[in-house]
């Protein structure tokens, strides 16, 4: 058992680094009558910082694997995928035997039960080995390749309507009920799940993903610059509706089929899946479009004037994400950070009656190495907070309440529930 098994989402569980204090606690500590504060938390300072991400005039989302993990599913159904999972998955697919088989024609490489560096290895030795296509193992690697990406693929598809998705949509409520008056937020993920499609769906809330809103849904870079107003005969003005932002998939979606030149929406079997595998090509596959448009829009969102960066569930273990975000802090005087992530105090050195800890070890990430430098010196821009996705969500602040098109959704879901009435 570690401090985060079995914990529900709470503000209460976050941390901020304080530069010569340590990580101190959300919480006041209380004397033990309950009725003077012993030593202050840092309840106010997370959502003063939070607040001014929200009413910064753009506002960049970035998440990764670790918002995943705040989707729950009933028992029996598929979880949400870690490397190791996608390690176990590509074995039961391939079969042990095989599995074995490949992972020891690299035994000297220290494989080490990551997948992502026996991919790297496997696209390293078909490329060197190209000419030899009939090789026999030649030819298991390649077959291997195949089939571990289609493992893949099913692995990491575990959304379905029954999915409990509390931390996505708190998150897309709370950054896009923004006033239309600013820019939509974007919200850049690495992820190819559907979490935040789903919670979209279920709320009404829409989405600009650079896809056609025809009935054959085409992606077509030009779709970001586009809005989404109502036209009425009584307005000149344009009248923007409320819940929209923007979603740039960085790494490709489940959803997601090349055929030909043109990239279109289909969960069917036809087309190729536009993906981008674990593996270390990932910087140089990022090139290629539509990978290039979204890692472009957030280099050019990074660079935008009173720009709010929060990042929660991203690791910082990609450079081509990892090395514009570095850049754009040390070259954007504008630009505020905020960084949520379990991983700056180990889950094992947690202790929750500690008010500060000051003897956490340095992160083993070079990123949040520097980024905690950074705030180490006084840098005020930068935000480090201990925690996970789901407990940042709960501690953003609303904006704005329900719209009344939110309410009125909800009330129509409830009819239909009572009235056992398929949607």
């Amino acid at each position: 058992m570690t401090f985060w098994n079995d914990k529900q989402a709470d503000a209460a569980h976050l941390r901020l680094f304080v530069p010569g204090d340590g990580w101190r606690a959300f919480k006041d500590k209380m004397n033990d009558e309950g009725d003077r504060v012993e030593e202050p938390g840092t309840q106010r300072t997370i959502e003063s910082s939070l607040l001014n991400v929200l009413n910064a005039t753009n506002v960049v989302v970035l998440t990764g694997t670790g918002s995943s993990f705040a989707a729950r599913n009933d028992v029996g159904k598929p979880t949400p995928a870690g490397m190791w999972d996608v390690w176990q998955a590509v074995e039961a697919e391939v079969g042990p035997a095989t599995f074995k088989e490949v992972c020891d024609s690299f035994a000297s490489a220290r494989i080490e039960d990551n997948i992502e560096r026996l991919l790297t290895l496997c696209k390293l030795y078909l490329e060197l080995h190209e000419t030899a296509v009939e090789d026999a193992t030649f030819l298991r690697i390649r077959d291997f390749v195949a089939t571990a990406e289609k493992a893949i693929l099913a692995r990491v598809d575990f959304v379905d309507w029954t999915t409990n998705l509390d931390a996505h949509a708190g998150l897309i409520q709370k950054i896009g009920r923004r006033s239309v008056r600013k820019a939509r937020s974007k919200l850049f993920t690495t992820n190819y799940d559907l979490c935040f499609e789903e919670a979209a769906r279920r709320h009404r809330f829409t989405i600009i993903d650079g896809f056609s809103h025809g009935l054959d849904q085409i992606y077509d870079r030009s779709q970001f610059e586009f809005d989404i107003v109502r036209r009425s005969g009584l307005r000149d003005a344009p009248d923007y509706i409320e819940n929209v932002f923007h979603l740039y998939k960085l790494h490709g979606s489940l959803d997601w089929r090349r055929k030909g030149a043109e990239i279109y929406r289909s969960r069917g079997p036809e087309g190729d899946p536009v993906l981008i595998y674990p593996r270390s090509s990932k910087y140089q596959e990022s090139f290629d479009a539509p990978y290039l448009d979204m890692i472009s829009a957030l280099q050019a969102a990074l660079r935008e004037p009173d720009t709010a960066v929060l990042i929660s569930g991203f690791g910082f273990n990609d450079d081509h994400i990892s090395r514009p975000i570095l850049s754009a802090v040390e070259a954007n005087m504008s630009l505020r950070l905020v960084i949520c992530d379990p991983a700056f105090i180990p889950a094992a050195a947690l202790n929750a009656t500690d008010q500060s800890m000051t003897t956490v070890v340095e992160p083993q990430n070079r990123f949040l190495a520097a980024f905690k430098r950074m705030a180490e010196v006084g840098d005020a821009r930068i935000h480090l907070i201990n925690g996970r996705f789901q407990d940042l969500v709960s501690a953003l602040p609303d904006l704005i309440g329900e719209t009344d098109r939110e309410r009125h959704m909800q009330r129509v879901r409830m009819l239909r529930d009572s009235m056992d009435i398929t949607a």
